[in-house]
């Protein structure tokens, strides 16, 4: 079995002069990411392997749940396929991940990391939360064995709401 985490970058904010690409965490955004890599953290996993979008917000968000896990930043392989890709572009991620990582830990962006979901798990995940984190189980030994439906969503975290 590959357990597949996806997470969706913790809420970012809005900045005239930059582009989409180069958006940061707003402080919401990282209370979010600091409360989500805790609350992953009781759940006893450990990834092999943490893939980012390189966009700012979602390398920002991975990072702060590799230091709550003591991981360096530098083992965050990033991927433009997540920022710029489809449902096929994540896909092809996964299904090419090496045989002796058992556990992948993904950091997208809306709407295709929930539209994976529920493609991957075959239930409607919904729009996944800013910050929000979402574990898969894959049956099989190999991640080309993934498929449409083959997933099962074990659980799914959302940040409390803040006002």
């Amino acid at each position: 079995m590959k357990t597949l985490i996806l997470v969706r970058h913790a809420n970012a904010g809005w900045n005239s002069n930059g582009s989409d690409f180069e958006r940061t965490l707003s402080d919401r955004g990282n209370l979010e990411a600091e409360e989500m890599a805790g609350r992953f953290l009781e759940q006893g996993i450990q990834p092999d392997l943490l893939i980012s979008s390189p966009a700012r917000r979602a390398f920002e968000t991975a990072g702060i749940f590799a230091d709550r896990m003591g991981s360096a930043h530098e083992l965050i392989r990033l991927e433009a396929g997540i920022y710029s890709g489809d449902v096929d572009t994540l896909d092809g991620i996964v299904r090419g991940l090496p045989r002796n990582i058992t556990t992948a830990m993904i950091f997208g962006h809306n709407p295709t990391i929930s539209i994976y979901a529920s493609w991957l798990s075959g239930r409607k995940i919904g729009q996944m939360e800013t910050g929000s984190v979402l574990r898969l189980d894959l049956p099989g030994k190999h991640w080309s064995d993934a498929k449409q439906g083959g997933g099962r969503a074990v659980w799914y975290l959302q940040p409390k709401r803040r006002q």
